[in-house]
């Protein structure tokens, strides 16, 4: 959109020259208004990218570690959630590396998040997305251990998230897993989509809709590869995009909107 105008307004006061650094302009705009100002810098969206993968990997290495000890099937899970993904051979491999490594119970993880913030900090979403992928990996075995979720709790801290908050984000993608099979129409599925998408019964349909496109924006494949999530990685958010969908059309069905 600012592209557009940015050309006219060049155009206008300063002829052709001015409408090709309007379109500079206006490109530079629309960017921050997708990314945020982490996605301003195209050059450093490879940086992005591995920290990222490092991030990911190593606290999964870490929650698989958090209840003493990694099952033989924990690290099936593991292997099938990067078959699933379709990740690349080199990607798997750092993708094994940083997991052993984040399992290792000297290893401190901190240092990992601080590097986190200080390159993809500043970039829009990507610090909740980060903290959803965690969430459906901690619940991806059907089970969410105590400690896992208190490892999670912490690690949200340090990303910005209080408790509450982050409670609040469990519950929402708990809700969305829910409809992974596919819409029931029952009266249990209906709360449950309420919740997949942070509302209530109570709420407007307004505020029903500005929920959706939030979540539905958030998991956009586009803007997560802008902001730093690798290609590879993002059949996870399209899943999550699907269960989110799917809550919204039964509501809608609910309501006739």
């Amino acid at each position: 959109m600012f592209k557009l105008i940015g050309v006219i307004a060049g155009y206008y006061f300063f002829g052709f020259i001015g409408a090709f650094l309007g379109l500079i302009a206006g490109s530079f705009i629309d960017r921050v208004r997708v990314y945020g100002s982490g996605g301003m810098n195209p050059l450093q969206n490879a940086l992005r990218q591995a920290v990222f993968l490092e991030t990911v990997f190593i606290s999964m290495g870490k929650l698989a570690k958090a209840d003493g000890q990694v099952s033989q099937d924990e690290i099936a899970h593991v292997e099938q959630f990067m078959q699933k993904l379709g990740m690349t051979a080199q990607h798997r491999e750092q993708a094994i590396k940083l997991f052993k490594q984040g399992a290792d119970p000297a290893f401190d993880i901190y240092p990992a998040y601080q590097r986190f913030l200080s390159v993809c900090g500043h970039t829009k979403n990507l610090k909740e997305v980060l903290l959803v992928y965690l969430i459906v990996m901690a619940l991806a075995d059907g089970h969410f251990h105590p400690a896992e979720e208190a490892l999670l709790t912490e690690i949200a801290g340090h990303l910005g998230y209080g408790p509450t908050a982050f409670k609040r984000m469990i519950e929402m993608v708990l809700n969305q897993s829910h409809f992974a099979g596919g819409q029931a129409n029952t009266a249990a599925a209906l709360d449950d989509a309420y919740k997949a998408l942070g509302v209530t019964k109570d709420s407007s349909d307004a505020e029903i809709k500005r929920a959706y496109r939030k979540l539905m924006s958030q998991y956009h494949p586009d803007k997560l590869i802008g902001q730093g999530v690798p290609e590879d990685m993002i059949a996870m958010a399209t899943e999550q995009a699907k269960e989110i969908q799917l809550a919204h059309d039964l509501i809608k069905k609910n309501r006739n909107i």
